[in-house]
């Protein structure tokens, strides 16, 4: 594991409590992503590859127990999913068979609606210590590049890269297929969460520049630009098709 923190989607519609959730865990050190809706739920859990994922099953647009079938049924070497990533239900809807159902679907604990934050933060704590020692997969090979989506890790020819969180999603999202030109506006709503897209932005070409920077320091030619478009990991003679295979 990195010395990263923990990073924690919280789905959750309650204006209110998403508030006080999203403050208080990010003051106890975690990085929080959080939705409001099953959609933007399951978008960050694409593209943010959260270690833990806190959700409520009422949602307005479909049932948080749809995102916990998601997760359980993605394809651990190919997918943008992680199946083994610890899901924890938070919902007023806590009979037992709201709770079985939920076991069933995949929720590794579940925890009514009103509930302690300390014992939430424990339960939470508990899920992550498991966790921390499943093995790695769905690892993301581009010729000589290596992205490790669960350990937030990326090699070159074996050497470690160091890259922000912001680069590491970007290089993430690139690298789930590294021909396909991604556009900016589909990477800024991806990679950033943007919901409307600021006309004079400047986030993603920085970001890019950078991290073509840390890729290309012994002369690799990664992250191209593809003007007036967006941006694509690699130009399609430069690698072999075997070099574009998800290894375990």
């Amino acid at each position: 594991m990195t010395d990263d923190p923990a990073t924690i989607l919280l789905v959750e519609d309650d204006a209110a409590t998403r508030t006080f959730l999203g403050d208080e865990l990010t003051a106890d050190g975690y990085e929080v992503f959080v939705a409001d809706c099953l959609r933007d739920g399951l978008r960050l859990l694409e593209t943010k590859f959260p270690d833990l994922v806190v959700c409520d099953v009422g949602l307005p647009d479909g049932s948080g127990l749809d995102l916990l079938r998601h997760v359980r049924s993605a394809d651990r070497l190919a997918g943008r999913v992680d199946p083994r990533t610890p899901l924890l239900v938070l919902s007023g809807r806590c009979a037992e068979t709201d709770r079985i159902r939920s076991f069933e679907r995949g929720a590794d604990d579940v925890v009514a609606k009103p509930f302690s934050y300390g014992e939430l933060r424990c339960r939470m704590r508990a899920l992550l210590r498991r966790c921390e020692g499943r093995s790695r997969s769905g690892v993301l090979r581009v010729g000589d590049l290596e992205v490790d989506p669960v350990a937030r890790r990326v090699t070159l020819r074996g050497q470690v890269i160091a890259l922000s969180q912001k680069e590491f999603a970007l290089l993430r999202t690139l690298a789930s297929e590294p021909l396909r030109v991604f556009t900016k506006d589909e990477l800024l709503r991806t990679v950033w969460g943007f919901r409307s897209i600021p006309g004079t932005t400047r986030t993603l070409d920085s970001h890019a520049c950078r991290l073509r920077g840390k890729l290309g320091a012994a002369g690799d030619l990664y992250v191209l630009n593809v003007w007036g478009v967006g941006y694509r990991l690699i130009d399609p003679p430069s690698v072999v098709a075997e070099d574009l295979a998800v290894a375990a």
